[in-house]
């Protein structure tokens, strides 16, 4: 079966399970999907998974404007093959919040270029969703790194000439890493907080102060 056929079966599929309520009610940070038949993220997730892994299957899903198939490439995808050479192509294409977290959950925190990935997309030239996605990936590896603690701090730090939107969803993802590696143990923790403190006052500064202040609590 080729892959316009293989689509369109995967598409029938969400077609059966649209919530027009659902998509109505969707709340997310950045451009609007072309399509999109409201499908929940449980029963996407179901139903990307009963496909088998097929990168180049799922890098095809990706060039499509309808919700449910960009975020199921990203479970159809081999984080194996995720390599340096592909993260212009993943990055690019990232439209929203919703899509950065999809990535960060199902394919960027599976893969061994992850390291290489956050360096790429925390740095300053990086778009603000790629920045949002190396954050959320890093905050989900299994064994979230130290040095991290200072490059996620940085992309707070340059968020407060961001947009207020831009420097919360960074914010947010600063905090998921952070309380990550600070959990580790309690040099990690030390580590953490210090970071967060040196920063100077804005929203997002605040914000990620106050997440921290509960969420590595002694």
């Amino acid at each position: 079966m080729d892959f316009t056929s293989r689509m369109a079966a995967l598409l029938g599929a969400f077609r059966r399970e649209r919530n027009g309520a659902v998509a109505d009610s969707m709340r997310f940070h950045g451009r609007p999907y072309g399509l999109n038949y409201g499908v929940s993220l449980p029963t996407l997730r179901m139903l990307a998974r009963a496909e088998a892994p097929d990168h180049e299957f799922a890098k095809y899903l990706y060039l499509q404007d309808v919700r449910c198939l960009r975020l199921a490439a990203f479970h159809i995808a081999d984080p194996m093959r995720l390599t340096p050479s592909e993260f212009a192509f993943w990055g690019g294409g990232l439209l929203n919040s919703e899509m950065a977290e999809e990535a960060a959950f199902a394919l960027l925190s599976r893969s061994e270029a992850l390291p290489a990935l956050f360096e790429t997309w925390i740095a300053p030239e990086a778009r603000c969703l790629e920045q949002y996605a190396a954050l959320m990936a890093a905050a989900r590896a299994p064994h979230p790194s130290p040095e991290w603690i200072a490059p996620a701090v940085d992309a707070v730090r340059r968020a407060a000439a961001c947009d207020a939107a831009d420097a919360h969803l960074l914010a947010q993802g600063a905090a998921a890493l952070l309380t990550a590696i600070g959990s580790l143990n309690d040099a990690n923790r030390q580590a953490a907080l210090r970071a967060a403190g040196s920063l100077d006052s804005s929203p997002a500064a605040e914000y990620l102060r106050g997440e921290l202040a509960w969420r590595l609590e002694a």
